[in-house]
């Protein structure tokens, strides 16, 4: 009995918690973010306080039999709330209406809240119980209302954002829709711990004996929901993680020929990890810009025509024949200015026409060319 089946999903929701922390730090005062940061809260702390480790640990410390079980309840009910009001925040935005909704659904899980710890505190339930609680004292007066007062709320939150969910879908694509029917499939495994668990406490009613699917099923259904429905809150954000890592490659990219540049033309050649990304990105994707006009004397755009001749020939893909032959051209640039070679007016031009062409294929254009050019000094240097 080392509680895994409930401490590996609490640790993966802790996980995702941790992750979202910096954020909820820096947008405290954003209630979408309060929503996602309660909700992977909630669900790892119910889960980690379901264990029967726990159970045993916290009956213990408050010297009351059973306490953990309206604990747990209240979590897992709040977890649930911070869905639909996450939901409603990611549907509809912020405006009142919605903000007047999600008031009610907050009311409506604090009356939850008050009639479980009341319910509890009016019932009996002397004997501590790890692992089924729920079918135990299923007939018990009082533990039982607080029981299926818990299982109600449960189930209704369970059947309202998989149907919102699923309806959604239907109008939306991409990263959303792969959220949303992630959210349905996450919702079914948590309603059907709900319906496991009901069926034994009514089986209990009746004068049978289901308890397995309480103490055996439920616990990896709610543990498999509570993945996937967490797993769905965040999927919609994967576009903003696949735009930070663009980001982030793109500014890794540009190193070689910036750090080369920085050289030639005397400025520092430190890189700061001050800032966020994208104004780094900015600021270096300026820099290599700036320098590259001091070269374009020395550039020459019939270097480059026949160096990318040269590399489709060879078999090269266009974006990196011409992401080649640029690098090469600027590489021939900068050694012709390290060497003083003397240039004409002419050059001045063709190099500054040649220049344009790199400079407006954007930040990804340049990383392109100085991923090659890094490349190409690294062969040379090879070579040598």
């Amino acid at each position: 009995m080392n509680g895994s089946d409930y401490y590996i999903p609490a640790a993966a929701l802790a996980a995702g918690f941790l992750v979202k922390l910096p954020g909820l730090i820096r947008r405290r005062h954003d209630p979408m973010v309060r929503a996602i940061a309660g909700l992977l809260f909630m669900a790892s702390a119910g889960f980690a306080f379901a264990a029967p480790p726990t159970i045993a640990v916290v009956n213990r410390t408050v010297g009351i039999p059973n306490v953990s079980g309206p604990l747990v309840y209240a979590m897992l009910s709040v977890f649930n709330t911070c869905c639909i009001i996450l939901l409603a925040y990611w549907r509809e935005g912020l405006g009142g209406d919605v903000q007047r909704r999600v008031r009610r659904w907050v009311a409506a899980c604090g009356t939850v809240i008050v009639l479980i710890a009341v319910a509890f505190a009016l019932g009996d339930a002397p004997v501590e119980r790890l692992r089924d609680l729920d079918t135990h004292y299923a007939s018990t007066p009082w533990i039982r209302e607080m029981i299926v007062v818990y299982l109600s709320w449960h189930l209704v939150v369970g059947v309202v954002v998989p149907t919102m969910c699923w309806r959604w879908s239907r109008t939306v694509d991409g990263w959303l829709r792969a959220g949303l029917l992630t959210l349905v499939a996450g919702f079914a495994f948590s309603t059907g711990f709900g319906v496991v668990k009901a069926a034994a406490v009514v089986a209990r009613w009746t004068g049978g004996d289901l308890d397995f699917l309480s103490t055996d099923l439920a616990p990896p259904l709610a543990g498999m929901g509570a993945v996937l429905t967490t797993a769905g809150f965040l999927l919609p954000q994967g576009r903003r993680a696949v735009a930070a890592w663009e980001a982030w490659r793109t500014y890794r990219w540009m190193r070689p020929l910036w750090h080369r540049l920085r050289t030639l033309t005397g400025l520092p050649a430190t890189t700061t990890w001050r800032g966020p990304l994208e104004a780094r990105l900015f600021d270096r994707e300026t820099d290599i810009h700036d320098d590259l006009l001091t070269l374009a004397p020395y550039c020459d755009a019939q270097t480059m025509a026949a160096c990318r001749e040269k590399a489709v020939g060879e078999g090269a893909g266009s974006d990196d024949a011409w992401a080649m032959a640029a690098a090469t051209m600027i590489a021939h640039a900068i050694a012709a200015r390290e060497s003083a070679v003397e240039i004409g007016e002419e050059s001045q031009e063709s190099g500054t026409a040649a220049l344009g062409a790199v400079l407006s294929t954007g930040p990804r254009g340049i990383a392109r060319v100085s991923r090659q050019y890094g490349a190409l000094r690294h062969h040379t240097v090879a070579a040598s």
